[in-house]
């Protein structure tokens, strides 16, 4: 298989590529090992082949050389003439021979003198490195080369014979030898590495470009009918990859339809959504001006239909802020948590009268984080624990507890309330869009927004406990860096400069005035109300 090249803008592979090119291909790598694994194994032959060639002909040589001396020992006198010697010795491929008996060696063929000492090589004790290495020694040795040779005797007693051969010979017929093997070991090397390579190629390069050429078609054009890879049924890892890429593909082309009609269904969603909010807008202007008629029926009824419209504003508005394709990136910036915190308990409708506040920390403590969007997670937060203690009559007065922490490199903001507790079977999706409310007409987005604010920052909110006797969120954002400080005007009223810390005798608790309640929240200004 090798690597093919796509277009980029239509993702198809190129006209006339060559899916056996050289060398990046694994087709072509595969062929490379093959011949390479099939070089060294015929090398790995030939070395020892070549020993024992050799050794065959030394003891050939020797056994020939004991049947000539057999000859001089029943010679008259156990002496033969030079010309009957050197035939002898020519016969047998020697030039000189020695048996030792009874620890007496005797000279039975000699030839001249020679001008430099025979290499002994014992055949009775072989040291393996030495075997294989003799055979190079004869064939890039001179032809002056003597081999004294030892072994033991077959046809005839004593303790060994021994024989002087030269090397010429020997190196002819070691030549001739090695270079049949050589032929013979390509032939086979050749033979059985083109059958390897054409059958891995067959059953397994060839599915594996095909399993490529199809995710990368794929890839180009999901919807194209060529990308589908029909499993073949095998039961090797190849069969299986094929059948989880058919199955990978189905799923993606599913969730891809998924998506798209999402998409279309969030573009129309957030059409009617924005006539909505318009329309509720009206609807409560209108409301305002019933309640000044003063009928005492209009005002029995007029909270409900605020608490009503109040609601479906709420909920299109979230809806419409999680529609968004992407959370602005953080512009994180140090700011004092405390003015944060009383701007967000305002927006969020906690009140001295209602649900409270009870920041206990450093008036002067500072965290760094996006100003607005610290005040949407604030709010989101606060406003879920109001409206849990809210729906829950009879308990103790609400009162949520905030305090600041450093855990290593990161700042954690803890809100712990005194509410019902956070419902069992809402915990598992809690953080889940449209999935995680715990109470009924919530819409599920206040957490989902939150977390995905705080990891914009590198943090992350968490539920770290929740029973009857309340629920703890920890809000963690990184550590103050170097940033320029920020006021916290930007986060509504009451939050600016002129908000200073509480005094160190009393308990910094941050309460808004109280004011007209309007079912379960805080009325908001008309002005904040209205639909843009």
């Amino acid at each position: 298989m090798t690597d093919a090249p796509t277009d980029g803008a239509s993702g198809k592979l190129p006209t006339g590529w060559r899916r056996w090119s050289w060398p990046g291909g694994l087709s072509a790598r595969l062929l490379l090992l093959t011949v390479l694994f099939a070089v060294v194994a015929g090398l790995l032959v030939l070395i020892p082949s070549l020993a024992a060639y050799q050794e065959a002909r030394f003891l050939d040589r020797v056994r020939a050389a004991e049947l000539a001396s057999l000859a001089v020992e029943v010679a008259p006198s156990r002496t033969v003439s030079n010309t009957m010697a050197a035939q002898l010795m020519n016969g047998a491929g020697v030039v000189s021979v020695a048996v030792q008996s009874g620890g007496v060696r005797t000279l039975l063929l000699e030839a001249p003198r020679m001008a430099r000492a025979p290499e002994l090589v014992d055949l009775r004790t072989r040291n393996p490195a030495t075997w294989l290495a003799e055979p190079f020694w004869t064939l890039f040795g001179g032809d002056d080369r003597r081999v004294r040779v030892v072994a033991k005797p077959r046809f005839r007693a004593g303790d060994f014979v021994e024989v002087v051969i030269p090397n010429a010979p020997l190196k002819r017929e070691l030549g001739g030898y090695l270079l049949g093997l050589m032929w013979v070991t390509a032939f086979i090397s050749v033979v059985a590495g083109a059958g390897l390579f054409l059958w891995l190629n067959a059953f397994l390069v060839r599915p594996i470009r095909r399993i490529t050429v199809a995710m990368e078609r794929f890839r180009a054009d999901p919807e194209d009918t060529a990308a589908h890879v029909a499993p073949s049924g095998r039961n090797d890892e190849i069969g299986r990859a094929e059948a989880e890429l058919d199955r990978m593909q189905a799923d993606l082309r599913a969730a891809l339809s998924s998506r798209a009609r999402l998409a279309a269904l969030g573009e129309a969603v957030a059409k009617i959504n924005h006539d909505l909010r318009n329309m509720l807008a009206s609807a409560q202007i209108a409301s305002e001006r019933l309640a000044s008629l003063g009928d005492p029926r209009v005002s029995q009824a007029l909270p409900r239909l605020e608490r009503a419209l109040d609601r479906a504003i709420t909920l299109a508005s979230d809806v419409l802020n999680y529609g968004k394709t992407q959370e602005a990136p953080p512009q994180a910036a140090t700011l004092r948590l405390a003015p944060a915190l009383e701007a967000a308990a305002e927006d969020a409708g906690l009140s001295d009268g209602g649900v409270r506040l009870s920041a206990d920390i450093d008036p002067d403590a500072e965290v760094s984080a996006d100003p607005d969007q610290l005040h949407r997670i604030l709010v989101n937060l606060l406003s879920n624990a109001r409206q849990a203690m809210a729906a829950s009559p009879g308990r103790a007065p609400g009162r949520v507890r905030v305090s600041l922490e450093r855990r290593g490199p990161d700042m954690v903001i803890r809100l712990a309330d005194n509410g019902p507790g956070v419902p069992e079977k809402a915990m598992p999706r809690l953080f889940q869009p449209f999935a995680g409310s715990g109470r009924a007409g919530g819409a599920g987005l206040g957490l989902a927004i939150s977390r995905e604010l705080a990891q914009g920052h590198g943090g992350d909110v968490v539920l770290v406990e929740s029973g009857p006797e309340g629920s703890i969120f920890e809000l963690r954002l990184p550590a103050v860096a170097s940033a320029p400080a920020v006021t916290a005007a930007s986060f509504g009223p009451g939050a600016g400069p002129g908000a200073g810390p509480a005094p160190a005798d009393v308990e910094p608790v941050i309460s808004r005035p109280a004011r007209r309640p309007r079912g379960v929240g805080p009325r908001r200004p008309r002005a904040s109300r209205r639909a843009t």
